[in-house]
């Protein structure tokens, strides 16, 4: 079975936002953190992962990115410390679940 992530990622610094979708959020997660995601992410340094949520169909994981994205960024920074009050990089975490996804 497949699975789908919806995601928020941000900078170190300046809180900087970006949600996106991916079927491979390790992957994904890397291909930020090296720049091989060109644009926004790279010019603002987009980085540190800090919110993921798992979906088992990719309609239902674009369809929560495009609710996020219409949020307001205090809508998204409630959201994300709802989940991780310490804006952890969760990335780190899924290294160690990597086998279950």
């Amino acid at each position: 079975m497949k699975h789908y992530f919806v995601y928020i990622m941000t900078n170190w610094n300046d809180k900087v936002l970006y949600a996106g979708v991916t079927n491979n959020i390790l992957i994904r997660t890397g291909q930020h953190k090296v720049k091989l995601m060109k644009g926004f992410t790279a010019k603002y340094n987009v980085n540190k992962l800090v919110f993921f949520e798992e979906f088992s169909y990719v309609r239902d994981a674009i369809e929560a990115e495009k609710k996020i994205k219409g949020w307001t960024r205090a809508k998204k920074i409630k959201l994300i410390e709802s989940k991780n009050p310490n804006w952890e990089d969760l990335s780190k975490k899924l290294e160690f679940y990597s086998g279950t996804l």
